[in-house]
């Protein structure tokens, strides 16, 4: 990396930190209140329409998918790419003017589909119905939150997209309820989900009508940009769409061939997916970040940043692996109820392919910074193949265990091949002995201990054993000198965002990284 400071990295981890803290913040409320939601949900309503409901959702998110036709991303992206204003503004207009109608399209279409489908399933046509009108209010919010990101800000994702909105669902839920607790009405439900997605589109169009002008102010549009971004956009829009397929490819076939199951097996994959969280709130600010130091040639930063965030990240992921994958039984129950134990096989396949995937750190976000979007479409086509042949083969014979391989070879092999192609091409990957040791150190020898050592763990204690397992972790990077330039520079950051020293931390830095370890 040289001998040089690496202020760029210091600059990039402060960007990256701060973005991925309150991105995290409002990942973990966003989190929290799903899981409430969704609890309210399935002990409110049958697991029938539990099923439907999570299908409606599947079919919302491939049908917003195609709605924002990759300019979300490419927004993103193109931002800090940009060295003028004018450029910036014809980003902007072109966005908005293209998606604004696509939006009223997919909308519409999806609409029709529900009341095509009123004669024959007509409790799955009432929640397409009802999810056509959030699919358009999903597509504006995240236009205008790519906006902010591309500006580094993450601020209106996580405070309206991931706060709000869930927020109001759950309050929304609760009024519905209310005469009547955990006695929902199935058409309550949808209402609340459609006003919500309302609402929180407002308050976000009002924040970007407030704030946006600041950062980019009225004035002329660059010509040219518009074509430019539109051809960046059309690989990352085939990515968009085969990335739901193959996410939710599995649901919407198991939807298919075996829709009583489809409630347990939702329920499993929604555990599943926390384990993506920390990654998912690092990628969405690591890709514009990563996109000023590839316009910058700072491709060291690039490095240094990427294996320090992963490593970090496993904070998140790796705890609530080891707990989901040798107690799949005791944690669906402390979520949804002894009933839905029935998928802790299906749990079991599903996590482990989560916590491969958030072991590669954010490889695609940062395929999509390099402007590897045709690699990053190629990949994606065949994770959403994978999803959908795997899928049409293993659920009639294995049901919802068939439906959880292919979720995780999907899940996995996007991020894999992305991995792969960063590290010939660009030499950036995490896989440092700075970021094995402690991980291999940590999960290898919990792993012998749940195997070998039958736990008795009750419910209550779940969330300590968690927590309990990412001070391990903590403990373990000190403990066995993993720690590096990277790390120091992290700590300074956070030092910095707290606006005071942390006396321990700092301590236990210095005595692995010597006097590399300076004063703020």
């Amino acid at each position: 990396m040289g001998g040089a400071e690496p202020s760029g990295a210091r600059e990039g981890l402060d960007s990256v930190t701060r973005g991925t803290l309150v991105m995290l913040f409002g990942t973990l409320g966003y989190v929290v209140e799903n899981f409430v939601s969704r609890v309210l949900l399935a002990r409110s309503i049958s697991i029938h329409d539990w099923g439907n409901f999570s299908l409606g959702l599947a079919l919302a998110g491939l049908l917003a998918s195609l709605g924002s036709l990759g300019l979300a991303q490419a927004v993103a992206r193109n931002l800090p790419f940009a060295s003028r204003d004018d450029e910036r503004r014809a980003i902007v207009h072109s966005s908005f003017a293209v998606v604004v109608p696509s939006a009223i399209v997919v909308s519409g279409a999806m609409l029709f589909l529900g009341i095509a489908l009123t004669p024959t399933l007509p409790e799955l046509a009432l929640t397409v119905e009802f999810f056509a009108g959030a699919v358009a209010m999903m597509i504006l919010s995240g236009l205008i939150a790519a906006v902010f990101q591309g500006y580094e800000d993450v601020r209106p994702n996580a405070l309206f997209v991931q706060i709000l909105n869930p927020t109001l669902f759950i309050v929304f839920l609760i009024a519905a309820e209310a005469p009547n607790p955990f006695h929902l009405g199935y058409l309550e439900a949808l209402l609340a989900y459609l006003a919500s997605a309302s609402v929180a589109l407002v308050a976000i169009a009002l924040y970007a009508r407030r704030r946006l002008p600041r950062l980019l102010p009225p004035g002329e549009r660059a010509p040219g940009v518009s074509r430019r971004l539109f051809l960046f956009a059309a690989p990352l829009f085939v990515v968009g769409v085969l990335g739901v397929v193959s996410q939710n490819g599995d649901t919407i076939l198991l939807g298919v061939f075996l829709r009583n199951s489809l409630g347990y097996y939702t329920a499993a994959l929604s555990l599943a997916r926390l384990l993506m969280v920390g990654l998912g709130s690092l990628a969405y600010i690591f890709l514009p970040v990563t996109a000023r130091f590839v316009r910058a040639g700072d491709h060291d930063a690039v490095r240094i940043t990427y294996a320090t965030a992963t490593k970090w990240m496993i904070l998140t992921s790796l705890p609530l692996f080891l707990i989901f994958f040798f107690l799949p039984s005791r944690s669906l129950g402390f979520v949804y109820g002894s009933e839905y134990a029935i998928g802790s096989t299906t749990l079991k396949l599903l996590v482990l392919a989560a916590f491969g995937s958030t072991l590669l750190g954010p490889s695609m976000a940062t395929q999509v910074s390099y402007g590897q979007t045709r690699l990053l479409m190629y990949n994606t086509i065949a994770a959403a193949l994978a999803d959908v042949v795997l899928s049409w083969a293993l659920i009639p014979p294995f049901g919802t265990n068939g439906a959880a391989v292919a979720w995780g070879v999907a899940t996995s092999m996007a991020p894999a091949l992305s991995a792969v192609e960063l590290a010939v091409l660009q030499n950036v990957h995490p896989f440092r002995r700075n970021y094995l040791v402690p991980l291999l150190v940590t999960s290898v020898p919990l792993a012998v201990l749940f195997v070998f050592v039958p736990l008795a763990v009750p419910l209550w204690a779940l969330p300590l054993l968690v927590g309990g397992i990412a001070i391990l972790y903590l403990m373990l990077v000190f403990a066995t000198g993993s720690v590096d330039t990277g790390d120091r520079l992290l700590l300074e950051v956070v030092e910095g965002f707290l606006r005071r020293r942390i006396p321990f931390v700092r301590a236990l830095a210095r005595w692995r990284l010597g006097d590399k370890v300076r004063d703020l």
